[in-house]
């Protein structure tokens, strides 16, 4: 509990030192509907020397540079498997919360070139009905240890000429049962790859095709990639899409107030068993964890750099499965592999709510 709020304590500090930082360049307090994006274009080069394409889109949502938060899922029931001498078993889980933590730093930020390094920490917190009950090892271990995420990544966007750009992300992980101050080797570690080639046409319209190597389905998986980021030219409507990472549609009321509505896929495979090891040929289990989340969004900035968002919608369970991962070798299953599951578990769907604040880009 100390390590938790020493992290938590370093992440707050942070925050509040990063947000000072950009306020001393803040300029928007005293225009109540300034639009960022008019800057957007604004570059003090020779004509003569070459122009690249911009990152941004105008009317886009700013990006995010530092975001705290939390989440909330309500109530639902929880189908463990049998598994080994333990038979089937339903619990009632009255929510899962967490906090929420993610930073996405510019390290090189020229005409040509962006480099971005980031991370990302999520906690998830299993509260039981009636925890005194338990007596499958699933349950047991969300319920005692709950699950944590940490993911760090580093982004590259690199623009050929006007129109062209070149997009990758490189991201490891280590996702599991595990407890701050002692965590799962290094060999369960779970790595992602996304590389996009793309276009601008215009400043209100970006798209870009590639292939990426992600967890977002809970196990390893190889999937196309679709990024369309579009503004219509009056300002109030506009798509941002990340297929299949996410989708939205969005409605500016103002530069500084929008609305979203669209879906998250959100996945990665946990290690459990990381307290108390388990005896073969059931130890090596992770969790291939995903779901959807319909939902609507709404973004509104509150003071200078400081943005609000706050989202609400329907959890729907992809997958709560579980696989033996032996010696934390990873495997392929796709979605015609015939590999058996240890537990095939399954979920019922409840309501969320989603809450942070962001210190986003200007």
């Amino acid at each position: 509990m100390n390590n938790s709020k020493s992290i938590l304590l370093l992440i707050v500090s942070f925050l509040l030192s990063s947000a000072a930082l950009f306020a001393q360049t803040d300029t928007t307090q005293t225009q109540e509907e300034e639009d960022y994006s008019i800057y957007d274009d604004l570059e003090f080069v020779d004509e003569s020397a070459k122009r690249f394409a911009s990152v941004k889109v105008s009317g886009k949502s700013p990006d995010k540079l530092i975001s705290v938060g939390y989440d909330f899922q309500g109530s639902y029931d929880m189908d463990a498997d049998a598994f080994g001498a333990f038979e089937e078993s339903t619990q009632k889980i009255n929510s899962t919360h967490g906090f929420r933590f993610g930073a996405n730093i510019p390290v090189i930020s020229k005409n040509n070139i962006i480099i971005q390094a980031g991370l990302i920490y999520w906690n998830y917190q299993y509260e039981f009905d009636q925890p005194n009950t338990i007596s499958h090892p699933l349950h047991q271990t969300l319920n005692d240890n709950g699950l944590n995420t940490i993911d760090a990544a580093v982004t590259i966007y690199k623009p050929y000429n006007e129109t062209s750009f070149f997009l990758a992300r490189i991201a490891a992980g280590t996702s599991g049962d595990y407890a701050f101050g002692d965590f799962q080797p290094m060999k369960y570690n779970r790595y992602s790859v996304a590389l996009l080639w793309g276009k601008k046409p215009n400043d209100y319209t970006q798209w870009a095709v590639g292939i990426s190597r992600t967890y977002r389905a809970g196990e390893l998986n190889y999937l196309p990639v679709i990024m369309y980021n579009w503004t219509s030219t009056n300002r109030k409507w506009g798509v941002e899409t990340l297929f299949p990472a996410r989708g939205d549609v969005r409605y500016n009321f103002s530069p500084r107030s929008m609305l979203f509505a669209g879906f998250d896929l959100e996945g990665t495979s946990f290690r459990i068993g990381n307290d108390n090891e388990l005896e073969q040929p059931y130890n090596d289990l992770e969790i291939r964890r995903s779901e959807l989340r319909f939902r609507l969004k709404y973004e509104r900035q509150l003071i200078g750099f400081i943005w609000i968002s706050a989202k609400v919608g329907y959890r729907y369970d992809y997958s709560f499965n579980v696989d033996r991962v032996k010696n934390g070798e990873d495997f392929f299953r796709g979605f015609f592999g015939d590999q058996e599951y240890v537990m095939e578990n399954s979920l019922t769907n409840p309501l969320f709510f989603n809450f942070s604040i962001n210190l986003v880009s200007p």
